[in-house]
């Protein structure tokens, strides 16, 4: 969870850091911090959440890519639906996503990513 949350916090921060700050667009911004984040949560779960599955990280880092980036798709999805409701509240709803995705990101992380696989 501390793996998680430290890459959910990266990413919101130079999200909503860059949108405030550099005046960036939202969407545009939500880009620059999931590709920070992607490092922080790889590192982390090979490293410590799912060390144990001692998943080679020649198929690891390609599969939590994939996940990562399927991940990101549906995120900035949600997020352009929701900044057309009220875009005033772009931090808010960013947070929103995050939290939402973060379980079925942890989960495709858990049961493939990081599986090791049969031949291994």
């Amino acid at each position: 969870m501390a793996v998680g949350a430290s890459a959910a916090a990266v990413h919101w921060s130079v999200a909503v850091g860059l949108v405030a700050w550099a005046g960036w667009p939202p969407l545009v911004a939500n880009v620059a911090g999931w590709l920070l984040a992607l490092g922080v949560s790889f590192g982390g779960h090979h490293g410590l959440t799912f060390a144990g599955h001692r998943a080679p990280l020649r198929q690891a880092a390609p599969r939590f890519a994939l996940v990562s980036g399927m991940g990101f798709v549906l995120n900035e999805l949600s997020y352009a639906l929701l900044l057309r409701l009220a875009p005033q509240h772009y931090g808010a709803w960013l947070a929103l996503v995050l939290v939402l995705m973060a379980g079925l990101t942890y989960l495709l992380a858990r049961h493939w990513a990081f599986a090791r696989s049969p031949a291994h």
